[in-house]
């Protein structure tokens, strides 16, 4: 906030003022208030007080200026209302206040600055970016393996920044209040995620209540990594209510539903053995799918190649008999995930009979010589996405490439279990960029606190919109006419949504569902 100013508008001095209005997500937004409006919000900045001061601007103005979109009063027919005792703006402060968990005080796998205290979950790219070498922004935390593994992704980093925590204990951590300057503690345990080496969970407590970051993770049903979490989950819960669940919602559709990674490193194995005189590459990231390639390793007694830079990953995870770089001494090779590609295969074929082995839980592959496997974002854009998938077994996509369903990532049913043993008041996913994304509400708001419902009211209200602003478009379309029932029905059928040409049909199923319709995106059916 700036103190008050002047400026000459035709020949007459007129005094403003420039706020930064900040909502749940801290988005930002300038607003910009003039002459009398100025005498009416000065008291509310002036008093000293430590609780947000919630606005409501009805009949404001927006303008965009310099590619930034700002508001301001419209002459006297704005309306402000401050601090209304209104259910929705006590809920708003109320989730304010939980929100400066993040704002000012901690930030998990963010890295920009401003904060007191960054937590890493684990350290794949995705989680990392904004992260380097020359990162100096504050007392980073981790786990122990993650620490061990740091100077390979990052050479040369201040290592004295690292903060270990070990799975499993409470720490406490002093910091500072963004809003009054107090003291406050804050304590976090790390737990388990099963996502891949050094990958971890964080439960947080404090002023701000009780949250739970997932990051990346996988919950299977059985098993006694999965028996040893769950209790650990819930001992550190003890009763008390989970305010926010931050949910790795990857796979939160019942389209998708994979088998144990146990029994889909059965399928890798069984796919080996049945091509005896093949060599075998299988598309792998940096980090992650060891425990599948030491199942692999054991149950046929053999060794997999890796690449340098995977074997030194190998050895620091304490795995120095199962792996080599000499490629005369196996015929399993680990390769790269983004070298992993039709026309590397075709290639290969040319030399020796070779198969591919692709583990991921997305199930279908891209046209032509590119990669096997985009990102989820391209992925979703082919048309399975809009049909069920049969992604329980093992699947030949190409002459030579196998895709097995084993993932790092929790299903749908395991995603709907790990709230139901939570039940938290709110969830909100981590995951929004791929065009699959559908929120964890929609499926899941019946097993949250009563907050959910609000979602569900905002959600039908937006929906709303969009389905106007689709039948004012059908209805424009008939005003221009088209010369046969044919066409007619067509140009009914599609319509321009967002400036873009998009089906009907797809844009009200998808709604149904809660999927987010990007502005950019293209829909066909």
């Amino acid at each position: 906030m700036q103190s008050t100013q002047t400026t000459e508008i035709a020949g007459k001095s007129t005094r403003f003022i420039e706020l930064t209005l900040e909502d749940l997500e801290n988005n930002r937004i300038t607003c910009t208030l003039w002459e009398e409006y100025v005498d009416v919000i000065l008291p509310y900045l002036e008093e000293g007080r430590f609780e947000p001061l919630i606005v409501i601007l009805q009949m404001c103005r927006a303008k965009v200026f310099r590619d930034r979109v700002k508001v301001s009063n419209t002459y006297d027919v704005t309306k402000l209302i401050f601090d209304a005792k209104l259910d929705e703006i006590a809920t708003s402060r109320k989730d304010k206040k939980h929100a400066q968990m993040e704002g000012g005080m901690i930030s998990v796998d963010k890295w920009s600055s401003g904060s007191q205290a960054y937590f890493l979950t684990h350290l794949h790219a995705d989680h990392t970016a904004g992260l380097s070498s020359t990162w100096k922004r504050g007392p980073l935390y981790c786990s122990r393996l993650t620490a061990r593994l740091f100077p390979c992704k990052f050479p040369g980093f201040d290592l004295s920044l690292l903060r270990v925590l070990d799975i499993g204990s409470w720490y406490s951590l002093s910091l500072t209040t963004p809003s009054s300057g107090s003291a406050t503690n804050v304590y976090v345990k790390a737990i388990d995620a099963q996502h891949c080496p050094g990958s971890v969970m964080y439960l947080f407590r404090g002023e701000f209540g009780c949250k739970l970051f997932t990051g990346d993770f996988r919950w299977e049903t059985t098993g006694n990594r999965v028996e040893f979490g769950r209790t650990m989950l819930l001992d550190a819960l003890k009763n008390e209510t989970l305010d926010i669940l931050y949910l790795d919602n990857t796979y939160c559709n019942p389209r998708y539903a994979f088998p144990s990674r146990e029994v889909a490193a059965r399928q890798v194995v069984d796919i080996i053995t049945s091509h005896p005189k093949h060599e075998i590459i299988i598309g792998i990231d940096s980090l992650g799918k060891e425990d599948l390639l030491l199942y692999i390793s054991r149950a046929l007694n053999i060794k997999i190649w890796v690449w340098p830079e995977r074997l030194q990953i190998m050895h620091l995870l304490g795995f120095h008999e199962n792996f080599t770089t000499q490629t005369s001494l196996t015929r399993v090779r680990a390769v790269p995930r983004y070298s992993f590609s039709i026309e590397t295969l075709n290639g290969l074929n040319t030399l020796r009979p070779t198969i591919g082995v692709m583990p991921s839980g997305l199930p279908w592959a891209t046209k032509g010589n590119r990669n096997i496997f985009g990102s989820s974002s391209a992925s979703c854009l082919n048309k399975d996405c809009g049909k069920d998938i049969d992604s329980a077994n093992a699947k030949r996509n190409h002459e030579y490439i196998f895709v097995v369903p084993y993932s790092d990532h929790s299903c749908f049913s395991e995603i709907q279990e790990f709230i139901e043993l939570l039940r938290p008041i709110n969830i909100k996913g981590i995951v929004s960029s791929s065009s699959c994304y559908i929120e964890p509400h929609y499926y899941f708001d019946h097993l949250c606190g009563s907050k959910q419902a609000f979602w569900r009211i905002n959600q039908q209200f937006e929906n709303e919109e969009v389905i106007d602003r689709i039948e004012d478009a059908e209805k424009q379309s008939a005003k221009e006419g088209n010369s046969t029932v044919v066409g007619r029905k067509r140009r009914i059928d599609q319509v321009d949504f967002f400036g873009i040409r998009v089906s009907r049909v797809s844009v009200l199923r998808r709604l149904s569902r809660g999927v987010k319709i990007a502005d950019t995106e293209y829909i066909s059916e």
